[in-house]
């Protein structure tokens, strides 16, 4: 998919580039068109050098060089490439161009000529945002479609303090993703698990294994996309959290045990993809363990609890229960077990003993269990794998649907 990221001419025109990096990271495509006055707080360079896309600068071709047909009609061009446009920072001019349909440079042209999501983030002196032509212009674009990501407030570069600083980056992002997405599911609060636990064994030893935590947050973007809610419950991991609703982030079993029973009422879907510790210390040292000797060190070991189970038996009818199974041998015939045993609605199989996937890679290749159903995913990004875990949901939800409908039916002649 291709964004286009139009840059306009404040002081937040540098914060812009971090923007370009963001929506790179979730593998889309950016080009950026730039006014002329941003060109004056960042060079087209910059952009170029990030996006390794062609910066377009002006509606035509420059003096001296040779005009062809191609760059008078670059904006059509542009306009039917790109699945959204995203201006950060817009400026009131910008805005007010927008608004009026006044089309007098690339940018302006752009947005008439495009059918694409379009997301404004303003960014502007506080007078000017409260500005009452300002106001109306919003409203204007917001009645045609626009999503606004409205500014935050605090210290700005002119020196005054108040509503008109751009919104942070991730915030824009997720307004952007969730333009690009089908909102196929929307109305859903997805509760996710993501990452490794660490179970002590000392003040600084812990037991732990290889997650990254990629699947989870994975999962966790691919639902934004799609209009979800979502509650992330973390393990450590050196990610950037997604901008979802709610972020808790444990270290042990336990607290993950805790934090998502306490979330689990206000989901309408649980999918558990973290790799939880099987087996903690009995007793941590609250002192770290000094070598003595040569000798081996044996240490007791007890079970941990078996979250996805206890959530699946504490869940109402209503809500979809989904496991993860990561498995070195018999990976389908271990998942099917556990699909049985805890009592889920679908788990998700994969092989980690296979090079390349899962564990600490950015792509991954499962088999997606249902009680009536098997779904083998080939290879692919880790994104795409999530986009077809949440495909099955909505199987799952649209069946549900379908039993409580016949239910209410066979009632309704009794």
């Amino acid at each position: 998919m291709k964004v286009a990221v139009g840059v306009s001419g404040g002081i937040a025109a540098y914060k812009a580039a971090e923007l370009v990096r963001l929506l790179q990271d979730r593998g889309l495509r950016v080009q950026v068109i730039m006014t002329r006055a941003a060109q004056e707080f960042v060079r087209p360079l910059t952009f170029a050098a990030l996006s390794g896309e062609k910066v377009i600068t002006d509606m035509f071709a420059p003096r001296g060089s040779e005009a062809n047909l191609d760059s008078a009609v670059e904006h059509i061009a542009v306009a039917q490439a790109i699945d959204c446009l995203v201006v950060a920072p817009a400026t009131a001019n910008v805005l007010a161009k927008f608004a009026r349909g006044v089309a007098d440079d690339f940018l302006t042209t752009l947005y008439l000529a495009t059918t694409a999501p379009v997301v404004l983030a303003p960014a502007m002196n506080v007078n000017m945002w409260e500005h009452a032509a300002t106001r109306e212009n919003l409203e204007i674009l917001q009645r045609r479609g626009a999503r606004v990501v409205a500014p935050e407030t605090g210290y700005l570069a002119c020196g005054t303090i108040g509503a008109g600083r751009l919104a942070p980056n991730e915030t824009i992002l997720a307004t952007v993703l969730e333009a690009l997405g089908p909102q196929d599911l929307a109305g859903e609060t997805i509760l996710i698990t993501a990452g490794p636990t660490r179970e002590p064994i000392d003040p600084v030893r812990y037991l732990s294994n290889r997650s990254s935590g990629k699947m989870g947050y994975a999962l966790a973007e691919a639902a934004l996309r799609r209009g979800a809610r979502v509650l992330l419950v973390s393990g450590p991991t050196a990610l950037p959290a997604p901008a979802v609703t709610e972020l808790v982030r444990v270290e042990t079993a336990e607290q993950m045990r805790g934090a998502v029973l306490e979330l689990l009422p206000r989901a309408t879907v649980v999918i558990k993809a973290a790799a939880v510790a099987d087996y903690h210390p009995v007793a941590a040292a609250n002192r770290k363990m000094k070598r003595e000797g040569q000798g081996p060190l044996a240490l007791e070991l007890t079970p941990t609890a078996d979250i996805v189970a206890e959530v699946a038996q504490k869940a109402s009818p209503e809500q979809i229960i989904i496991g993860f199974a990561a498995e070195t041998n018999d990976a389908l015939e271990n998942a099917r077990r556990k699909l049985v045993s805890k009592s889920l609605d679908a788990i998700v199989v994969n092989d980690v003993s296979r090079p390349g996937i899962g564990f600490d890679s950015d792509r991954n290749a499962v088999t997606i269990i249902t009680p009536d159903d098997e779904t083998a995913v080939a290879e692919a990004s880790k994104l795409e794998v999530a986009h077809r875990v949440l495909d099955a949901v909505r199987k799952l939800r649209a069946s549900r649907k379908v039993l409580t409908e016949e239910s209410r039916r066979g009632a309704g002649k009794s």
